[in-house]
């Protein structure tokens, strides 16, 4: 198909672009997570399913103190909300997160790293939003409709909102996606996701 071509070439050229960038970045990063409160590693990495449920580690630079996930999982109180916020906790009430981590994830700096994922193919530029294991269930009996298609680092779910979009309207974005992908509406999508980015919006 013309269009999954066009698509995955076009992810390759950008992603080499990005990396230009993201390279002395990830340096600047580095030295700032070498002291105080950030002390830890650059990059933070997490299984996701991917594409015909073949799982990967996403990248991103670490927002959050270090084992921030066994954290959660032994705060039964804390994880609960997690879930019942749709896998995410309000900005306000995540002590996982630092100061700087704050920023990083408040401008989308955090997700840069996640061109490597591009670059490798299991992520594309557009797509539905990669998920942890746990949330599949909520798609129930169209997961493996919503695991038809390459997960992106932008998609319809962002552009429409982000994290104030909670589930079960978050699965009926992301399946539309599925069924109406085609260039243009990734290039629409892309537009939108870049507006988001530059007003903060649902980025937490």
């Amino acid at each position: 198909m013309i269009y999954l071509v066009v698509k995955r070439l076009f992810d390759i050229v950008v992603s080499l672009c990005a990396l230009v960038f993201v390279v002395p970045l990830t340096f600047v990063i580095w030295l700032v997570d070498s002291f105080g409160e950030n002390k830890g590693p650059v990059f933070y990495k997490q299984r996701r399913i991917g594409k015909d449920h073949r799982p990967f580690y996403i990248y991103k630079y670490r927002s959050m103190i270090v084992d921030a996930d066994k954290k959660l999982k032994e705060d039964k109180a804390l994880y609960a909300l997690y879930v019942k916020n749709s896998y995410k906790l309000p900005p306000d009430k995540d002590p996982r997160i630092t100061g700087f981590g704050r920023f990083l994830r408040k401008s989308s700096v955090d997700e840069l790293p996640q061109f490597f994922n591009i670059l490798k193919g299991d992520m594309s530029l557009i797509g539905p939003r990669p998920v942890v294991e746990e949330e599949l269930a909520q798609y129930g009996d169209r997961v493996d409709k919503f695991l038809s298609v390459t997960p992106g680092a932008m998609g319809y779910w962002q552009a429409s909102g982000r994290s104030t979009v909670h589930y079960p309207e978050r699965c009926e974005l992301e399946l539309y996606y599925v069924d109406h992908a085609s260039l243009w509406f990734d290039i629409k999508i892309l537009f939108r996701n870049i507006i988001s980015i530059f007003k903060t919006e649902g980025a937490y």
